[in-house]
């Protein structure tokens, strides 16, 4: 992405972006080359720096550009200009002619091509924009007819037009609700270690109480049944399919309660593992309040990148070869041959580089935990592990995770152009056609969550032994499967637990905005500033809950790798936690031989 970025700068691509240029090829404020076959290409534009359009209000919603004749002026219009009398004066004052560049400026009043070469009367006032140095006018009215419609839904809407009101008179209340929506999953992050026992003995108590409930209600029925059946046996004959499904469904009820509650008791350490390893994570973001930031710098990494992303397809919209349109007869930019493809580069280097920020935030919690988890005194820990950590990742592996971040873009790319095909045939393709392109959607999505979770944990694995990519992937995903049950349980008990979190986090949240919401009389409406504060705050908890269940995760594979091989014997001593320890004796682990070595 770099080079396509050098390759607009080379161009001149960036600088008619930035500058501007006319619709003769010339770029405003600088001093131009003659283009082969451009009439009035070659201009000497040092003295005129702004872009000048002579109708801005014509604006092509389709092709995302103003269909109207540019010209580089040395001066944009600052006051209205109603007749050619005034274009007159106006260049005869500023200097700045605001007619097609063979047109004396004298002359304009009298020139047969006044009409089509001189800006549309009258001239709305305007002023150039900060860094892009287009005239713009002043009075937003001109573009009334492209938000005409918009205006007359939301004046005639009594109901939307309240709902942006009361948008607008809350907005102070709306940031308030979402900085405490961020407070609250910080502090949950650190807390929950003392909760999530009790939410996890809750859950299973309210299935194990559900689950018989259901059960003796269905055999209630059935007895039911049977006692009315044999009143009325005599009156009536009883289809002997019915009594057979009245028996067959709760019996087989009955017996999907039994394995319920066999593989909950069977599971029960395992549970247990996994609050003890909430726990653990929990001593983590004491040890490491840092990690606590991790969101912010993951975000503003993203933002940034972001940003340099749309301004370099920018660039990608003003490079090129210049080509006189057919319609207009104007000059303009576009990519021609193979450069066409730059932009679908462009496109995948969004999804590349989107999943490589997250995979070293990844990689970044990973190092730092596993630096937590194998120092046995936790008093002696670095002074900084997650700095350390991340100058692991940029020295070392920074190439681990470039491969782990094209895996998922692979699966990615193909996942959203099903998308947009299965959009854009809504309503045409056949039910086979429908049916065919959500299942590969369906199955992409499932693989990419897949290869999410193996390269999260093959970055715990390189974070351990400094292996590559493929060698860690292939350690972590035997001992996954080594602890396939550990795994599930860990991943289903833990993730209802941090979406309880989430939860917890979003109603406290609208709890206290409809408090407050109450007590401020003067919003008429409440449903969309609650629902922007739920919203945000469901997406803060998600990412700061994120960065603790990667913390979860990473422990678990240390715990595994520290259970295979040490067995608390002298030389063999265990790095893992008191809280851990508590469990091992409960977790089965076979002893096949993989490649890691503490």
């Amino acid at each position: 992405m770099g080079s396509i970025c050098g390759f607009t700068v080379v161009t001149g691509g960036a600088a008619r972006l930035v500058f501007g240029y006319d619709s003769y090829g010339n770029t405003c404020g600088r001093r131009n080359q003659q283009i082969e076959g451009v009439w009035l290409s070659g201009l000497d534009h040092t003295d005129r720096k702004f872009v000048f359009f002579l109708d801005p209000c014509n604006i092509d919603i389709v092709q995302r550009r103003i269909r109207s004749m540019a010209l580089c002026v040395s001066l944009c219009p600052t006051e209205e200009l109603k007749t050619y009398q005034d274009l007159k004066r106006f260049a005869m004052l500023n200097g700045s002619e605001l007619c097609s560049y063979e047109l004396a400026g004298h002359k304009y009043p009298s020139l047969p091509d006044r009409f089509s070469k001189c800006p549309k009367l009258p001239v709305p006032p305007s002023k150039p924009l900060p860094v892009f140095n287009r005239c713009t006018p002043l009075d937003v009215s001109c573009y009334s007819k492209f938000a005409e419609a918009m205006v007359t839904f939301v004046s005639d809407d009594n109901s939307l037009h309240r709902l942006i009101s009361s948008v607008a008179a809350s907005k102070e209340l709306i940031i308030g609700l979402c900085f405490l929506a961020l407070v609250l999953s910080m502090i949950l992050m650190m807390i929950i270690r003392y909760i999530s026992a009790v939410l996890i003995w809750i859950l299973t108590s309210l299935v194990v109480l559900g689950s018989l409930a259901g059960t003796s209600v269905l055999w209630w029925l059935y007895i039911d049944h049977r006692l009315s059946g044999n009143d009325t046996l005599t009156k009536t004959r009883k289809d002997p399919r019915e009594e057979a499904d009245w028996f067959l469904f709760p019996n087989q009820i009955l017996w999907f309660q039994v394995i319920l509650l066999l593989l909950m008791l069977f599971m029960r350490k395992r549970v247990a593992l996994t609050i003890a390893l909430f726990h653990v994570a929990g001593k983590v973001f004491i040890h490491l309040p840092l990690l606590t930031l991790q969101p912010f710098v993951t975000f503003l990494a993203l933002l940034l990148f972001w940003i340099y992303w749309i301004l370099v397809l920018l660039f990608l919209g003003t490079t090129g070869n210049p080509v006189q349109n057919e319609e207009t007869g104007l000059t303009e930019f576009r990519l021609t041959g193979h450069l066409r493809y730059l932009t679908w580069y462009h496109a995948v280097g969004l999804v590349w580089i989107t999943e490589f920020i997250l995979a070293c935030q990844q990689m970044t919690v990973a190092g730092a935990v596993v630096t937590y988890y194998f120092t046995r005194d936790k008093n002696r820990l670095p002074v900084t592990p997650i700095l350390s950590s991340v100058l692991r990742l940029v020295r070392y592996h920074l190439g681990t995770v470039a491969k782990g971040s094209f895996i998922i873009t692979l699966v990615k790319i193909p996942r959203l152009i099903l998308m947009y095909i299965h959009n854009q045939l809504k309503g045409k393709e056949n039910a086979f056609a429908r049916c065919l392109l959500k299942t590969c959607i369906c199955c992409l999505w499932c693989l990419e969550k897949c290869l999410n979770y193996l390269n999260q944990n093959a970055y715990a694995a390189t974070a351990i032994n400094s292996t590559s990519f493929c060698t860690s992937a292939r350690d972590a995903f035997v001992i996954l499967v080594e602890n396939a049950l550990r795994v599930a349980t860990i991943n289903a008990v833990g993730d209802f637990v941090l979406f309880l979190g989430k939860i917890l986090i979003v109603t406290s949240t609208a709890f206290a905005g409809v408090m407050l919401l109450n007590y401020q009389r003067d919003y008429a409406e409440w449903l969309l500033p609650l629902a922007i504060v739920c919203l945000f705050s469901f997406l803060v908890a998600h990412c700061f809950l994120s960065i603790f269940e990667i913390v979860v995760d990473v422990l678990f594979l240390c715990f595994a790798i520290d259970t295979k091989y040490n067995d608390g014997t002298p030389g063999k001593e265990f790095f893992m936690d008191k809280a851990l320890m508590v469990n091992r004796s409960g977790l089965l682990l076979l002893a096949t031989p993989t490649c890691f070595h503490l």
